[in-house]
């Protein structure tokens, strides 16, 4: 089982967690000017790394709070968690 840190409970077992998919999706400015192409590449393509990949995740059956982690996709290390809104820890750029 996976041990899962959340940043207002402290470690829980992922039993606890929800994955709500990749972090830092930014939703388009104007949504009127995009074609159907750039609306199906906004809500479907989505980076598959091998690696640190950064994830939302909701403490579902705990404190209900949603939070990012960074998690190696091949260890599934959690190798940070930060709260929504917080800047990712070491670039601080928002982007995956």
């Amino acid at each position: 089982m996976l041990l899962i840190p959340c940043p207002w409970c402290g470690p829980r077992d992922e039993s606890e967690f929800s994955c709500g998919g990749e972090a830092h999706i930014v939703r388009p400015a104007d949504p009127d000017a995009l074609g159907e192409a750039a609306w199906a590449d906004y809500l479907f393509m989505r980076a598959n790394p091998k690696g640190p990949h950064r994830e939302r995740w909701c403490h579902s059956h705990g404190c209900g709070r949603w939070f990012n982690a960074e998690r190696h996709t091949v260890t599934h290390e959690i190798v940070a968690v930060y709260r929504m809104g917080e800047p990712p820890p070491g670039n601080g750029d928002g982007e995956t």
